[in-house]
Parts: C-alpha cells; sequence; structure tokens
C-alpha cells in the first residue's frame, strides 16, 4: 500500500508586497517633487502670493490664526504666512548657492585630479581627509562667526567646507570613467586631454555627484536654520525660516504657530529634498 506525503503548506507568498512598497517610494517622491516644485514657484511669485508685506508691522500682535490672518502675526504684528512665503525666498536661494557652488568648485577640483594624476591627486586626496577627519559643523559655525553673520559669509563658509566630499565622488568615478574603452578611443581620434575630459569623462561621472547634491540641499537647509537660529544666518529682520522660528521659541507656550510653522516648512523641504535624492539614486541603479 503506498503512502501518500501530505501536502505542503502552502508558502506565504510576498510577491505583492514589493510592488506596493515600490508604488508607495514612487508616490512619495512625485509628491516631494511636486512640493519642491512649488516652494520654488511661492518663492519665484511671492510678491504676488504674500497677502501682506511681510516686514509690515501693525497692532495685531500675536494673533491666532484666522480668517485675515491665516497663519497669525508675530509679536510686531507681522503676518506671519506672508513671512513664511518670502522666507522660502530667502532659504532657497541661500540653499542652492550654498549646495550649487561647493559642488561645482570639488567637481573642477576633483576632476582635473583624478585625470591627470600624480602630485596634483595626492594633494587634493591629502587635504580632502584632513577635512573629513575635523568637525565639520564645529568649522562652519566658527567660519560664520569670524566672517560675521550674512549671506555672503554663509555662502563662502559653506563652499570652503563642502567642495571636499564632491572631490572625492568625482575623483572616484572620473579615475573608473577614464579606463573605458571610448576614452582611449578618443585619443586615437585626435582628441586633447583637456577636450576628452570635458566632452566624455566629466559629463559620464556626474551621477553620484547630482545624487549627494540632492541630499546636500536638504543638509544645506538644516545647516543655514540652524545658524539663522542662534542669530549667526541671515541680517535681522529678514524673513528666514531658521529665524523665525528662533523668534517664535520665545513664545512657544501660548503662541505656538510662531515656531511651529516655519518648522512645519523646514521638515517638509528637508524631507522633499531627502526623496529627491532617493529617486536621483534609484534612476542611477536603474541606468547601470
Amino acid at each position: 500500500m503506498a503512502v501518500t506525503a501530505p501536502d505542503p503548506a502552502p508558502a506565504l507568498s510576498l510577491a505583492p508586497v514589493a510592488p506596493r512598497r515600490s508604488r508607495a517610494r514612487r508616490w512619495t517622491r512625485s509628491i516631494a517633487a511636486w512640493i519642491l516644485a512649488l516652494a520654488v514657484l511661492t518663492a519665484i511669485f511671492a510678491p504676488l502670493l504674500a497677502p501682506y508685506d511681510p516686514a509690515q508691522q501693525s497692532l495685531d500682535q500675536l494673533q491666532a490664526p484666522s480668517a485675515e490672518h491665516l497663519l497669525g502675526t508675530d509679536a510686531l504684528g507681522r503676518d506671519v504666512l506672508s513671512r513664511i512665503i518670502f522666507a522660502l525666498r530667502t532659504d532657497l536661494v541661500l540653499v542652492a548657492f550654498a549646495a550649487g557652488l561647493p559642488m561645482l568648485i570639488g567637481t573642477l577640483i576633483g576632476a582635473v585630479a583624478a585625470y591627470r594624476g600624480g602630485v596634483l591627486d595626492a594633494a587634493v586626496r591629502w587635504v580632502a581627509d584632513v577635512f573629513q577627519a575635523l568637525p565639520v559643523y564645529v568649522l562652519l559655525i566658527a567660519l560664520v562667526f569670524v566672517l560675521g553673520p550674512g549671506a555672503a559669509s554663509l555662502i563662502v563658509s559653506f563652499s570652503l567646507l563642502g567642495w571636499i566630499v564632491y572631490a572625492r565622488l568625482i575623483r572616484t568615478e572620473v579615475r573608473r570613467v577614464r579606463e573605458r574603452e571610448y576614452v582611449s578611443a578618443s585619443y586615437l581620434l585626435g582628441l586633447s586631454r583637456p577636450a576628452v575630459l570635458l566632452r566624455h569623462v566629466l559629463p559620464n561621472s556626474l551621477h553620484q555627484s547630482f545624487v549627494y547634491l540632492a541630499t546636500d540641499l536638504g543638509m544645506a537647509l538644516q545647516g543655514i536654520a540652524v545658524l539663522s537660529f542662534f542669530g549667526l544666518g541671515v541680517k535681522a529682520g529678514t524673513p528666514e525660516l531658521g529665524a523665525m522660528v528662533a523668534e517664535g521659541q520665545l513664545f512657544l507656550r501660548g503662541h505656538w504657530w510662531l515656531a511651529a510653522f516655519p518648522g512645519l516648512a523646514i521638515v517638509i523641504l528637508g524631507s522633499s529634498f531627502a526623496a529627491l535624492g532617493d529617486r536621483l539614486n534609484a534612476g542611477t541603479e536603474a541606468d547601470r
């Protein structure tokens, strides 16, 4: 008499979970992209969108959110919504320069050093290793303190410290790309070394730099907000998210909206930049 084995228990299938997670991540990235686009448009058209002059003071001090002032007013009677709208312009411009200039500087230095090699490459690598071992935020605060508060000192300080990461990233990619066959073929066609670097090597080495740039934009936003919170950011009175949080924390118990709304704007923008970096990273991995 043959003995039949019992049917095995059905295996737990997790197949639908991955697509659901993938769709959720795509939706998150798409929402982040729309949020950033909306923030940029709001900053561009701030004078048209703001219901009040952000510097206009009134006797309606510390008013709660209402139909007249959607996000309330601050201790000087200024409209909080109008100040947040103009603060987006201030912060996004600062963030663009504070992350964009280091990328430009680091990309040029790292690409040339990696492509030429030799003493220049060794010197760039040594400088990068030294700066990587130092506490970046302590140096950033010290530089801003020495240069003095203001937009220019913020941009200079971020540029002096931020180029190192981009130089390391581009250096690794250039060293990889320069060994490709199409680069060797370019030399056989008579192209000069600078022409090969600019036309073939550099365009194919920027993937990781752009991925990091998206994340760096969020970190620059947080850094600028923190420095402004401690009075080391933009000039006093200028609408800026970190400075608004600092002004509002004095009235946090009774007038929470003064710090809550600009703080929420920082969180949303920072999270959107992080999601954008995740999206670019996913696209780069898919291409590879």
